[in-house]
């Protein structure tokens, strides 16, 4: 063991020239045993390295000879196939001469792969008649992460193969398909991962409301990532090994721990304890902190006992997000059931897959290889875990439909509603010409407005007004306000009292507001106006002048101001939303009042204020009332 000093005389590395005398060396005996493999990639031949051979807790250099006796002509080629199975890069030469490597050993340390079947073509003299003999030499350089892997890691796990160039290629050929074949569910299950998470993903856009979506899609992203970075640093050079041991086994490693703890308390829809999602930011950054000293990247200044310390902390972070995860399915259990139970398993099966190495050391199987091909525990713990939140996912899927469509039939009842409980657009009553348009934001409004004629005094009552909020809910508040104006109107015209009603209806109906007009024209053109902070109405293109007011369902008791004036023969009237002025273009500009005031002094009817409007871009509902006194007669 160690690494070779240089040779004086030539200045190239003593344990490789072919007169070195190596009796002294220990030998070793690298058959396998019938039906031996490799415990972690399941690739067969596989024969236990150093530290099960003398040399427990030992990393760095070592160092193989091999002599062999080659009879063969000068016009055949020799070639090398490296260890299948190594810890972990090595260099090659023959007879002194340096002829290739598996890793990089222009860094210090070396820049290790994870094992791979290399194949060298021997120097060209190499099989040459007169030079029968070849002294092969590997030198080895195992890292201090490696002794996390097994109790057998270290230097040659299997044989290497020297013998003419097309034989050894064949060979070579094998050990490659059946690493391919050892690691083939890394790939399909990255594919599968990747897959769902984007299906995840796209049901978020479907469903904006549901954020679990979100944390699948993002989750299963992550594990695909984690699982096509593997699938590179088995197969390829083109990741290191070095890499892959801190993206998979600290970084990724610790996200999807806290991932699948916040996938499941988003699932089902858990708020308690509040302190649970913070408290995994310093969980996980201390399990990344721990799980890099435990795979040794601090070997240099940390030491034994402080890796060992390390270990502690890393068991004691998975016990407590192993606890969270079952204290958050028992409640979803409790919560919701079914779904609770169809998890309990797999959750499980997925926390005992995160103490693998534990359970390995304890002398439980955690790899198998069917049909040749390693399946381990954490990867069968998270396929079971995907299966059953596929389930659950279309199950979610086909229930979200459901209340979609219900909410759309809500959606088109309320709109029916809407269209039944506005007046028409436009209406003649004795003296006065009345135009209405209405154009809502989305499919249900919040604006509203009645317009009652009076059975027996000849008086119009006009009310308008806005609710706060859109959609549905705001539809359903107009329904309640418009069937409040039309009780209300059937025993008092007085605008004052009518706002007075509506406040009533409206306090104590968790911020339920709107701002309201309320105006009583008379047959001789005289109008009373109550305010409930609403819009002025314009009169011949000018803002009534009116003191302000609190809106309705604000305070309990209010007092809403009161102005009198009179509508002469031919007057103009326009009562109009503050939709109008909250119109906004591409740019973020808004329409303005001023703008308002000047398409009702240009004269335009409702209809043409409002197409102005939805051109410029429509934010809020539209409403407008114009009211024409009719001209005096001769």
């Amino acid at each position: 063991m160690g690494d070779s000093p240089l040779d004086p005389a030539t200045g190239k590395l003593a344990w490789a020239e072919p007169g070195f005398d190596d009796s002294k060396w220990e030998t070793v005996d690298l058959t396998p045993e019938a039906g031996s493999f490799n415990p972690i990639t399941g690739i067969m031949g596989a024969v236990p390295g150093w530290t099960e051979r003398g040399h427990p807790d030992y990393w760095g250099y070592g160092w193989y000879r091999i002599r062999v006796q080659v009879k063969t002509g000068a016009d055949v080629s020799l070639a090398l196939a490296g260890p299948a199975e190594v810890d972990d890069a090595y260099q090659v030469f023959d007879n002194g001469v340096y002829f290739g490597a598996f890793g990089n050993f222009s860094k210090t340390p070396p820049v290790i792969n994870y094992a791979q079947p290399m194949m060298f073509s021997l120097p060209p003299d190499a099989g040459a008649p007169n030079r029968s003999t070849h002294v092969i030499a590997f030198r080895i350089w195992m890292g201090p992460e490696s002794l996390y892997e097994s109790s057998a890691v270290g230097g040659f796990e299997s044989a290497p193969l020297l013998g003419e160039a097309a034989a050894v290629s064949a060979e070579h050929q094998v050990q490659f398909d059946e690493l391919i074949r050892s690691y083939l569910w890394q790939p399909i299950e990255g594919s599968v991962f990747g897959l769902l998470g984007l299906v995840a993903l796209s049901l978020a856009l479907f469903d904006r409301s549901d954020r679990v979506y979100l944390w699948i899609g993002s989750l299963l992203l992550i594990i695909s990532v984690d699982n096509f970075s593997g699938t590179f640093a088995v197969w390829t050079p083109s990741v290191s090994a070095r890499y892959d041991q801190i993206s998979h086994a600290i970084v990724l490693f610790s996200l999807q721990y806290a991932g699948w703890v916040m996938v499941w308390r988003t699932w089902f829809r858990l708020r308690r304890p509040a302190w649970l999602p913070w408290s995994l930011i310093p969980l996980v950054l201390l399990l990344m902190l721990a799980q890099s000293m435990t795979e040794n990247l601090f070997f240099t200044v940390v030491s034994n006992q402080g890796i060992a310390a390390a270990h502690a902390v890393s068991l004691a972070i998975r016990l407590v997000l192993s606890a969270f995860l079952f204290h958050i399915v028992m409640d979803g259990i409790r919560e919701q059931g079914l779904e609770g139970w169809l998890v309990l398993p797999p959750v499980l099966l997925a926390a005992a897959a995160e103490f693998s190495r534990e359970l390995q050391t304890l002398g439980m199987r955690v790899n198998w290889f069917p049909f040749h091909i390693q399946l381990t525990l954490p990867v069968a713990a998270q396929l079971v875990l995907v299966i059953v939140l596929a389930i659950l996912l279309v199950r979610r899927l086909i229930l979200s439909i459901r209340r979609q469509r219900l909410m759309a039939l809500d959606v088109k009842q309320a709109q029916e509603v809407q269209k039944v409980i506005l007046p028409e657009a436009r209406s003649v009553f004795p003296g006065v010409v009345v135009e209405s348009e209405y154009r809502p934001a989305r499919q249900v409004g919040g604006d509203f407005f009645q317009i009652l004629p009076h059975p027996s005094d000849g008086s119009l009552l006009i009310v308008a007004g806005d609710v706060a909020g859109k959609g549905l809910q705001a539809g359903m508040l107009v329904a309640l306000l418009v069937g409040a104006i039309r009780s209300t109107a059937e025993t008092t015209s007085d605008p004052r009292a009518l706002l007075d009603a509506l406040n009533r209806r409206l306090i104590g109906r968790n911020e339920a507001y709107a701002t309201c007009l309320a105006l009583n024209i008379s047959p001789d053109g005289e109008v009373t106006l109550a305010n409930a902070g609403h819009v002025p109405p314009y009169l011949n293109g000018e803002p009534v002048a009116m003191e302000g007011a609190l809106p309705l369902g604000a305070v309990e008791g209010a007092e809403f101001s009161v102005t009198h004036f009179r509508l002469k023969p031919n007057d103009r009237l326009v009562l109009a939303s503050d939709g109008l002025a909250e119109a906004m273009d591409a740019t973020g500009q808004l329409f303005g009042f001023a703008r308002v005031q000047e398409l009702v002094q240009e004269g335009k009817s409702a209809d043409e204020i409002a197409n102005v409007i939805q051109a410029f871009g429509q934010e809020d509902d539209i409403s407008i009332i114009t009211l024409t006194r009719a001209p005096a007669l001769p």
